[in-house]
């Protein structure tokens, strides 16, 4: 199966006084069109998803459904999961997809778990990369074998690719 791991976009700073509690922090406007700028040269990159997966964290909502909109899907329902919240385990999101097998899938989440995901698919113990807000990994992954790193790609070169014409 093809995993793309998709970091989250610029939420609202915590520091800003109409900041909401962290689950409800929202996109700003500018990380709208930055993701969505992101989100369509992950479909110039041919990235497809039979699934897509959440945090339930509405930044993460947010980037999924910017994601859904770029990327040529039929109709998909996001899923929220648990799994991929800030701090939770990368293994826990991988034996959830190996239940649901689709062969190719997109998740949307946060740091420091997504650097921790994509160590975990390629076997690694710990993480050797950082995503930035809105950058994307695509895996080859299998739960009988370690996953394989197909690229990473930081968020400005996504956004060249999505502005492309």
């Amino acid at each position: 199966m093809r995993l793309c791991v998709f970091r989250h976009g610029i939420a609202i700073d915590r520091m800003d006084p109409a900041c909401p509690a962290d689950p409800e922090r929202m996109l700003t406007p500018r990380g709208i069109e930055k993701t969505r700028l992101a989100a369509r040269g992950l479909a110039r990159l041919g990235v497809e998803a039979e699934a897509i997966y959440a945090s339930p964290y509405r930044r993460a909502r947010e980037t999924a459904e910017l994601a859904c909109e770029a990327l040529p899907l039929a109709p998909i329902e996001i899923r929220e999961t648990d799994t991929l919240l800030p701090f939770a385990d990368g293994r826990d999101f991988l034996k959830l997809l190996a239940r649901d097998m689709p062969d190719s899938a997109l998740c949307a989440g946060h740091r420091p778990h997504m650097d921790d995901l994509i160590a975990a698919a390629l076997g690694l113990d710990r993480p050797f990369c950082t995503l930035k807000k809105a950058g994307a990994a695509l895996i080859e992954w299998s739960p009988r074998m370690r996953g394989e790193l197909l690229w990473l790609v930081q968020p400005k070169a996504l956004r060249d690719l999505g502005g492309a014409s």
